[in-house]
């Protein structure tokens, strides 16, 4: 089945729009709609995480400028918004049309981003979210932790600068995991169109006793997808470099892998994979835990 109903988290930074661009790209081959979601912060929850001894003009100062900065961002994202309707001619609705358009809608919601994009997506076949490039960056670490690891579905990360070409050439990094299974199960309807799939396995101590690539092949085949199996021995490297030089070398425009954290009771820390690869990566990734 292919993806019908797509979330994408706006903020109106550069690195959003570049997002919502590929997710039309995506839409397009799917016949989709697009959901768009702002999500402006409640800056009132804000006044008890504000230093002891400050005046009350002092926070009531501090207030007013967050929420002028909540207004900037709000008005930037709808610009986006706005702005990409205009120029892809593509059609406002809040329920299906009943033909093959790609439809788009905007929601805005005051609260918490990462709450919103973990309720939201949950009703969503897929969530396209930008790549966060630090620790001052939006969307957020956390927006994106929530859409891997509170929805249940797969999440197409997205870096400032798109490929030429959207899932034509697709890597997947295999390792027999489970995590690994949800994402190639979330990717189905973009490998069903891909031009050429291959399967990475990284042969560390770890994945030895788990699934091969030969019999990933095999599952992929009953849906009509053909994948190339490469078995890579790490070496020095890391299993994370090994992957994205496999991507460099293939010409990959999209990688599939599994998301991983260190701890089932903390997620926010992610395994040393997902952690390098969400850093690094220079081409879309799909991820899925």
């Amino acid at each position: 089945m292919p993806y019908k109903s797509i979330l994408i988290p706006l903020d109106g930074s550069d690195s959003c729009c570049v997002a919502l661009a590929y997710a039309d790209n995506v839409a397009r081959r799917m016949s989709a709609h697009l959901n768009i979601l702002h999500v402006q912060a409640d800056t009132k929850e804000a006044v008890p995480l504000l230093g002891e001894g400050m005046s009350g003009a002092m926070i009531e100062e501090m207030i007013d400028l967050a929420d002028r900065d909540a207004a900037e961002r709000a008005l930037a994202a709808h610009s986006c918004y706005e702005t990409f309707c205009q120029n892809n001619h593509v059609a406002v609705s809040q329920s299906p049309v009943g033909n093959d358009s790609v439809t788009v809608a905007w929601r805005q919601e005051v609260g918490r981003e990462d709450e919103m994009v973990a309720n939201f997506g949950r009703v969503s076949d897929l969530i396209v979210i930008a790549q966060p490039l630090g620790e001052a960056e939006r969307p957020s670490l956390m927006t994106l932790h929530a859409a891997i690891f509170e929805t249940g579905k797969p999440v197409l990360l997205v870096p400032p600068r798109l490929p030429d070409t959207v899932g034509q050439n697709v890597m997947i990094s295999w390792n027999g995991t489970a995590e690994a299974a949800r994402a190639i199960e979330g990717a189905l309807p973009l490998l069903r169109l891909a031009e050429k799939v291959v399967a990475v396995s990284v042969e560390t101590e770890k994945a030895r006793s788990h699934v091969t690539g030969k019999e990933l092949a095999a599952h992929l085949s009953w849906h009509g997808i053909q994948a190339e199996v490469k078995g890579i021995s790490p070496s020095t490297r890391t299993v994370g470099d090994v992957v994205m030089a496999e991507c460099e070398r293939e010409n990959a425009d999209l990688l599939i892998m599994g998301a991983y954290t260190h701890s089932r009771l903390i997620q926010i820390i992610l395994g040393g994979v997902t952690r390098q690869v969400i850093a690094e990566t220079k081409i879309p990734v799909l991820l899925a835990h």
